[in-house]
């Protein structure tokens, strides 16, 4: 797998690459290699270093999206970029196919979600919740394909909740298609939710960097035509 890793950039202080779909951000109770593994055997292989190598995780995409992520190769590397991604500096947009037609082209979503830690699930509630956490995004709608009842949606995410897209597009009846846990359609198809654009600044020139990569057009994703 680590022979596959696509590197975007790569320098001293930081590494971006393409998380492919069905592998977690980080090691869970699966033992299924992980995107920290495979990068540190990257690094461990190229630069030919004894042991282990420093990577530091500054943030997460669930297993079955794939995309955009940038990891820390030094310690004051993964502080500065945690600290760009509690100040709201660092921005993530996503393509999503959503099923039926948005009421409108473009908007806001905003919710309170309650995370349930035992299931691993999160549902919108009142916002009188204690618990209950904040959730803001906008879309705007690329395309509907009549044939289908899809839309291709851009989003952008204003806070990182836990399953926040699925569950902000679910809860007004626009599941994202392949959506296993939240969905109404294409159950046992990949989850059609893609982190396409990450923007931040790097953590120590503070140069603002934009990557982008797409997925590929193949199963549901063709409504990307």
């Amino acid at each position: 797998m680590k022979e596959d890793l696509k590197v975007l950039y790569e320098d001293n202080h930081i590494i971006v690459v393409e998380k492919p779909v069905n592998i977690p951000s980080q090691g869970d109770k699966t033992g299924d290699i992980d995107m920290l593994t495979i990068i540190k055997q990257y690094l461990i292989k190229k630069y030919n270093k004894p042991g282990d190598a420093y990577l530091g995780l500054v943030h997460r995409l669930d297993r079955p999206t794939g995309g955009v992520m940038v990891f820390a190769k030094t310690s004051k590397a993964a502080s500065r970029l945690s600290e760009q991604v509690r100040d709201k500096i660092f921005e993530k947009e996503y393509l999503v196919i959503v099923d039926g037609k948005m009421e409108n082209a473009k908007g806001s979503f905003e919710d309170y979600l309650l995370k349930n830690e035992k299931n691993n699930l999160s549902k919108v509630v009142d916002s009188k919740n204690k618990n209950a956490k904040i959730a803001k995004l906008d879309y705007e709608v690329v395309k509907y394909n009549d044939e289908t009842n899809l839309s291709l949606v851009k989003v952008k995410l204003h806070t990182g909740r836990h399953h926040q897209i699925r569950v902000q597009f679910a809860s007004r009846n626009h599941s994202v298609y392949g959506d296993q846990k939240y969905g109404t359609r294409g159950r046992g198809k990949q989850l059609c939710l893609w982190a396409y654009k990450l923007s931040f600044n790097h953590p120590i020139s503070k140069e603002k960097m934009t990557f982008e990569t797409y997925p590929e057009k193949t199963g549901s994703w063709i409504i990307l035509d």
